[in-house]
């Protein structure tokens, strides 16, 4: 089985326009991701996805391999996609890889791969981290999984859940936003209508499991650290500093 690493990137980012082209310590937030993933050892290949000219040269200025995108795409999902349809039978395993998290894991990468190599039912895999600060915890951008004995998620939701209503210990998991789809099922995923309660919390991974698909995790050793705003590049220089 052959497995492709997507990185999805748009130009027009509602609360950072330019992020994948803002420089950081000497390379752009794009090449940085790249760079990262391509210490894989089970990717096949590495592209960025991408709709836009101005990444389009920039990418091709650090050798990466491209693939351009319709405008239409409203979604990474859906640039993954589409990279699905017009590669044919080339890969099984499609990662989609955030480009604006430029210290992502290339061994969570792996276990991702691994996960769906190993498991033939499972169709989709993501990753959790132990979440114990309460800022964190209370804070809707970051999100919460719940999930079930062998590992499956129940939800994912922007508010503490499990809702702990006697104050004892209660586990939380934050989701980190990296995922890994079986080719078929990606295809799948991005033709399906969206579904109430993804509008509602405004998560795309919700539309998979109300509409009955179970989404596998792993539990990765470390956190991830992304990029939203401007203000998190002092985080990500402080961290490669």
């Amino acid at each position: 089985m052959k497995a492709i690493g997507v990185i999805p990137s748009r130009y027009n980012s509602t609360r950072f326009p330019g992020k994948p082209l803002f420089v950081i310590n000497g390379k752009t937030l794009l090449e940085r991701v790249w760079r990262r993933a391509k210490k894989s050892r089970l990717l096949d290949e590495i592209i960025i996805a991408t709709d836009d000219q101005r990444i389009f040269e920039t990418a091709k200025r650090f050798n990466a391999k491209i693939f351009m995108t319709s405008k239409n795409c409203k979604s990474g999902t859906d640039r993954l996609a589409e990279v699905a349809k017009k590669t044919g039978k080339k890969y099984d395993i499609f990662i989609n890889i955030q480009g604006d998290e430029p210290l992502i894991s290339p061994l969570l990468i792996d276990n991702l791969i691994k996960e769906l190599k190993k498991n033939k039912e499972t169709s989709v895999v993501t990753a959790v981290y132990p979440l114990k600060n309460k800022k964190e915890i209370l804070s809707p951008n970051v999100v919460k999984t719940v999930l079930d004995k062998k590992g499956f998620a129940l939800y994912f939701s922007r508010y503490p859940i499990p809702y702990n209503r006697d104050k004892k210990k209660a586990r939380y998991y934050k989701h980190i936003g990296i995922y890994g789809y079986r080719k078929d099922f990606l295809i799948k995923f991005s033709a399906m209508a969206q579904t109430g309660l993804e509008k509602t919390e405004q998560l795309e991974q919700l539309r998979i499991l109300e509409n009955g698909f179970k989404i596998k995790t792993i539990l990765s050793k470390t956190d991830s650290l992304g990029v939203d705003v401007p203000q998190d590049i002092k985080k990500i220089q402080w961290m490669l500093s």
